[in-house]
């Protein structure tokens, strides 16, 4: 393997202490995969979807018509009324195009887009009122977004299924806007569901929302499986957004986004908890699987695992290109602690860094609330990462100066990438960004001064059978240090960098 050939080359660090991995990595290595199996058993044994009743209100029966021209909001929001007063049931969609404004899911509420039927967004910003949360929390009093499409709060037992289609209609000629990390006025989110339990979306196509695709915000026992998400209509065009949830299955899903894909967040103030995440693919053209932005709540007992990440290939529809930013991103900028993360067989393609870790001091908080501390980001374990095809600058372990980001296993990783990268990049500058947005791209998007992993702001990081091949001479070296940065290991070794390559 080509690290090994070059083990004579390593620069070894005054700072470095020992010649070996402290033990202390394989007592908390060691527990944290028990604990995350343990954990995954159990929620796949225990989280199943509600079993909804057997009772069936049509919304055809409560004068809803599919011609894809009549406005329907009244006619299915009766028909879910009925359906949550008759204690629950499938409120169905059984052919054509229906045409709505908001409605609002009630408690026992099965919505069923039977194949051959769509829901469809309004087009005129009028039909969709805002529903103001009941609970404030950092995501209505940032983004100042209240509405959606689908909107719950305080539900229990909701959910949406089957085999047709929900198309949101959110294109920009339709809902324009700019980009942005804040308000996004006049672009309602797809599906908003707050401080809600048992949720179940599977089978469903959504499609082209006109902002975030899905926002759940403090839920409970969510399950998402064979779901769809095609959303490359507009900006922010985020996948699926989980923040400060417990208890969460995500299997089978394919989402290809313009924004972050699967994203996990923490404006609810609450710790996301226990979550499996399996068997899926994320694409999209920034973050394919990431905590963060907001991270002003924790992040613990996270899973994923047999996943394909990465820019978009070319057979899928992409509004932005085919590169993504980052295939894996860890963040914390806003005070919450990131811990107890494994992220086990990935397919990482078409990504410009693979893998971002980085601790900031944002501090995005609610207005009169107290500074934001500096987040922990530990006990990371990443291993069995492969693909082909991603570009120049690298991957970046990042933290600041009074939070360094600690205990972090990365192993056998085998990534292609396109090299050509410069001896001028090694003495490049890679700024701090201490207080900015957490992307990779603003560090050193045109290349790193190393083309492998560069690591600063950390201690106890060990990676253990990594390759990294550039299909063109790269006159970088595999790894890169930093400054503020102690026991870093190689296969055990310590190690500031490796020598360049040899060419290929």
């Amino acid at each position: 393997m080509r690290h090994l050939i070059l083990l004579p080359l390593l620069l070894i660090c005054a700072s470095f202490a020992s010649l070996s991995a402290t033990p202390e990595n394989a007592v908390w290595e060691s527990k944290l995969r028990s604990d995350m199996e343990a954990m995954a058993t159990r929620l796949t044994a225990t989280l199943k979807p509600w079993s909804v009743p057997d009772r069936v209100f049509k919304v055809a029966d409560h004068g809803a018509v599919g011609d894809g021209t009549t406005i329907n909001t009244v006619a299915i929001q009766k028909a879910i009324d009925a359906c949550a007063a008759a204690g629950g049931g499938v409120v169905l969609f059984a052919k054509g195009d229906f045409l709505t404004g908001t409605i609002e899911l009630k408690s026992g509420v099965m919505l069923e887009i039977a194949e051959g039927a769509r829901i469809l967004g309004s087009l005129n910003l009028s039909d969709y009122p805002e529903h103001i949360a009941k609970r404030r929390t950092v995501m209505d009093t940032n983004m100042g977004m209240n509405q959606s499409l689908i909107f719950a709060e305080s539900a229990e037992r909701i959910g949406i299924r089957g085999k047709g289609m929900i198309d949101f209609r959110g294109q920009q000629n339709n809902f324009p806007g700019k980009q942005t990390t804040a308000a996004t006025p006049g672009r309602p989110f797809g599906l908003r569901i707050i401080d809600s339990k048992q949720i179940v979306v599977e089978d469903i196509t959504l499609k082209d929302s006109a902002c975030w695709m899905q926002n759940y915000l403090n839920c409970e026992d969510l399950i998402f499986q064979r779901m769809k998400v095609q959303n490359q209509a507009n900006h922010n065009n985020d996948g699926i957004d989980i923040d400060g949830c417990r208890r969460v299955i995500v299997r089978d899903c394919v989402i290809n986004s313009e924004d972050d894909a699967m994203c996990i967040k923490g404006a609810s103030l609450r710790p996301t908890e226990d979550v499996l995440i399996e068997n899926s693919t994320f694409v999209t053209t920034c973050n394919a699987l990431k905590i963060g932005t907001d991270t002003q709540g924790d992040f613990r007992r996270i899973y994923a695992r047999n996943l394909k990440l990465g820019g978009i290939p070319n057979d899928m529809f992409s509004s932005k290109g085919h590169q993504c930013s980052t295939g894996i991103t860890l963040a914390t900028v806003d005070g919450g602690d990131v811990e107890d993360i494994l992220i086990s067989g990935a397919v990482i393609e078409r990504a410009r860094a693979p893998i971002f870790l980085c601790i900031g001091s944002r501090g995005r908080l609610m207005p009169g609330m107290p500074p934001a501390k500096i987040g922990q980001l530990h006990r990371v374990i990443i291993e069995n990462i492969s693909g082909q095809n991603n570009f120049r600058q690298g991957s970046l372990i990042n933290g600041v100066a009074n939070g360094l980001i600690e205990d972090v296993m990365i192993r056998h990783v085998a990534l292609g990438m396109e090299g050509g990268g410069t001896s001028e990049m090694i003495a490049g500058p890679v700024i701090e960004k201490e207080k900015g947005y957490p992307d990779a791209q603003g560090f050193s998007k045109t290349g790193l001064p190393s083309y492998g992993f560069y690591i600063r702001h950390a201690r106890r990081i060990s990676f253990e059978d990594i390759v990294v091949t550039p299909a063109a001479t790269d006159a970088r070296p595999l790894f890169a240090v930093g400054s503020d940065a102690a026991d870093i290991f190689l296969d055990g070794f310590p190690v500031c960098s490796l020598a360049p390559p040899a060419a290929p």
